[in-house]
């Protein structure tokens, strides 16, 4: 990172980085080119927000079915936004369909999904925003692919297990996306595992994603081997976190949603008004670690920007106990908002 950045430039890339909207990181990226002190320490720098500045543009203005861009079309729902990702033929779009009930064309042949398509996962009150991509392959790479990866929240990565030919896919799709700054990640916020050696410098480009990964192995059903998943990634020398599935015959597939809830470390609050019942029709979906503050962000900017106190029936010491604006929540937490 090139030296004496101005403190402007700063909160415009870390507004960046907690963007998701493509609009908004649009703003945000012009926003850090406007700021950017202009010298030649950070003419790399400029480049690459350039860069990024022209991929977004053209992602927005991309023309869609119906008159919509794609990045119009999978505005972000639910607790998380989880991008399905893999070799063609690998069986994401049997398996798209299946847990959303989506309409994600499958077929007996290769780059059957040509674009993004978004659907919702059920986990009890909450849903997960599934969104299937077409297939990554050396030979075809649809354009829009990688400015959905800049915003997920996680990835699935698809692999068919009766495929003698999926070690070889499962690097090339590493490599493919690791080429365009999207990195698979072994870990999940939500999960304590060790660090790899070179954590401490994952963060030296603003633009690297890193997308915390699950390898889903599907067609488990062709293939019943239990320990297969994990031959598999002994053989490749990966450390995903796996689960084996068959979209087709429905094994497994009851363990995705609990654990992106739990791997993701999902929290859900709960709002209620003083003297009323909690509305729990609809919680308010949060991470761990996330404070009192943030469910009021998540409620109004006017009732973050007034807000005094909470009562919280939960993570308090007692029921209705009175607690400040940086007061970590848990799930199932109920909240009283108060403002000044």
């Amino acid at each position: 990172m090139p030296a004496n950045l101005s403190p402007e430039y700063k909160e415009a890339e870390h507004a960046y980085k907690r963007a998701r909207e493509p609009r908004e990181r649009l703003e945000c990226l012009r926003e850090m080119l406007r700021t950017i002190p202009k010298h030649k320490g950070t003419e790399h720098l400029q480049a690459d927000i350039k860069s990024r500045i022209r991929e977004l543009t053209d992602e927005l203005a991309a023309p869609r079915k119906g008159g919509r861009s794609h990045a119009s079309a999978l505005r972000r729902e639910g607790a998380a936004q989880v991008c399905l990702v893999g070799p063609p033929n690998s069986g994401k779009s049997t398996l798209h369909a299946v847990l959303t009930g989506s309409r994600s064309e499958a077929g007996p042949f290769p780059f059957t999904t040509q674009s993004p398509v978004p659907g919702m996962l059920p986990f009890e009150d909450i849903a997960f925003q599934l969104v299937d991509l077409p297939p990554v392959a050396a030979e075809h790479l649809a354009p829009e692919l990688f400015g959905v990866l800049q915003s997920a929240d996680a990835a699935w990565l698809v692999v068919d297990l009766a495929d003698p030919a999926t070690p070889e896919q499962v690097l090339a799709v590493r490599d493919e996306l690791a080429r365009r700054k999207i990195m698979l990640d072994e870990r999940w916020p939500g999960e304590r595992a060790v660090a790899p050696a070179d954590a401490g410098a994952q963060d030296d480009d603003i633009f690297r994603v890193r997308l915390p990964t699950l390898l889903v192995a599907n067609k488990s059903d062709l293939d019943p081997e239990p320990d297969e998943a994990k031959v598999l990634e002994e053989l490749l020398g990966l450390r995903f976190p796996a689960l084996c599935v068959s979209a087709k015959g429905g094994s497994g597939l009851g363990e995705l949603a609990p654990f992106l809830a739990r791997a993701l470390g999902i929290v859900r609050v709960y709002t209620k008004l003083p003297g009323k019942a909690a509305d729990r029709s609809r919680p308010f979906t949060l991470r761990a670690g996330d404070r009192v503050l943030d469910v009021a962000r998540l409620v109004h900017a006017d009732v973050a920007g007034s807000l005094k106190y909470a009562r919280v029936w939960g993570s308090g010491e007692f029921d209705g106990q009175q607690v400040g604006p940086e007061h970590r929540v848990a799930d199932g937490d109920v909240l009283e908002l108060h403002s000044r």
